[in-house]
């Protein structure tokens, strides 16, 4: 199966990053890192479709398997997945072909946090959205990284995931 793991992060070498770069570099798992984009915030009037959105979603589309991998901050998604998630809606109004190609498709969440267990509000918009496009929601991996990411604490669940990612 073809996977795609969009990343964003505010903190460019945190630990969901290290958790990404693990599962890029060892396995077919392609990364997308949403900083690399100038993606501007949704727009009713449609005045930013000349930004990279678009043209990442082109990207995407190609891939069977999406993985959004973002930190947990305040209990939810980081800015610039929130940004991205947002602008999803351009592809029920102004790319409509392109956000039908989402139908059928995987995605799956990776996420971080201080706290031992992610809450439900933090993993619910994406099961929705992917619900929402039509595309089936598979799982959300979690870490809790309470100090610096340790790649021991985590390699078996990570390695663990990438089996699980890549089959259908």
């Amino acid at each position: 199966m073809t996977t795609a793991i969009l990343f964003s992060s505010s903190r460019a070498a945190g630990d969901t990053f290290h958790i990404v770069k693990y599962l890029s570099d060892n396995s077919a798992i392609q990364m997308f890192n949403l900083s690399e984009y100038n993606i501007s915030f949704y727009d009713y009037e449609h005045q930013n479709n000349a930004d990279d959105f678009l043209p990442l979603m082109a990207k995407l589309v190609q891939f069977e398997h999406i993985i959004f991998a973002t930190p947990m901050y305040w209990y939810s998604m980081c800015a610039q997945m929130k940004v991205f998630i947002d602008r999803l809606s351009d592809l029920l109004t102004i790319d409509k072909p392109l956000g039908r190609q989402l139908r059928g498709k995987q995605c799956s969440l990776i996420s971080t946090g201080y706290d031992s267990n992610a809450p439900d509000c933090l993993w619910q918009p994406f099961e929705l959205t992917a619900k929402y496009l039509g595309m089936h929601y598979k799982e959300m991996l979690y870490l809790s990284c309470p100090s610096d990411f340790k790649l021991a604490d985590h390699k078996v669940t990570l390695d663990n995931f990438i089996d699980n990612a890549l089959t259908s």
